[in-house]
């Protein structure tokens, strides 16, 4: 057994109703892999979610993301070329972006499983309540970072965990479909790891990176 992100050894199990383990060297929590759901059920998951623009939460999320992260360190007018990566079946940000006058593809492994991305890079790719999902994070970041144009940008939302003497009656864990989880440090290491500088962080769930 070794850490997801930087490969350590020094983990210690996380006592849950699930086995989750906590690494010592870049605090990343994740689940034990036999524990993680099916596709199916992940993709059924998804479904009944209300993530669309009748559900004006939803949309306040994004215009929120949008505001408090991308508009005070971005310049906008250096943005033409948009990934919005695990859009979802709903991809709102997609069209709040689109509204910003970006050319904006997307993609997402279940709705729009069309990789228009390929052999393209991009000013910009946003990847909002998704890195939570993935089994294996650092494939992924390999995979986001190679679309990176030099000097663009990499925006996340994800909740950081509380750390591990918290972690059991924290709510982002509930959903069955959220397997890793990351904080500062994970961030530092996967930006070290990557060549990335983090231009903003808010230490609750926005990150924003730099290639």
């Amino acid at each position: 057994m070794s850490c997801k992100i930087c490969g350590s050894n020094d983990l210690e199990e996380i006592e849950n109703k699930d086995t989750y383990y906590f690494c010592n060297n870049c605090e990343v929590i994740f689940i034990d892999s036999t524990e993680i759901v099916s596709p199916e059920a992940e993709k059924e998951r998804y479904q009944g979610h209300d993530n669309n623009h009748q559900n004006d939460g939803y949309v306040k999320m994004f215009r929120k993301f949008i505001s408090n992260l991308l508009e005070p360190n971005i310049d906008f007018e250096a943005v033409k070329d948009v990934l919005d990566f695990g859009c979802g079946p709903g991809p709102v940000l997609a069209d709040l972006l689109r509204e910003k006058k970006f050319n904006v593809d997307q993609y997402d492994p279940y709705f729009f499983p069309e990789k228009k991305f390929k052999n393209k890079k991009y000013d910009l790719i946003t990847s909002t309540e998704v890195f939570e999902h993935f089994s294996d994070p650092i494939k992924e970041m390999e995979l986001l970072t190679s679309h990176l144009k030099k000097g663009s940008y990499l925006a996340v939302m994800t909740s950081l965990h509380p750390g591990p003497e918290n972690f059991a009656d924290w709510w982002y864990k509930w959903d069955p479909t959220h397997i890793v989880f990351y904080n500062e440090i994970t961030f530092n290491k996967i930006a070290s790891i990557f060549d990335l500088e983090i231009v903003d962080i808010d230490f609750e769930k926005y990150i924003l990176f730099k290639a």
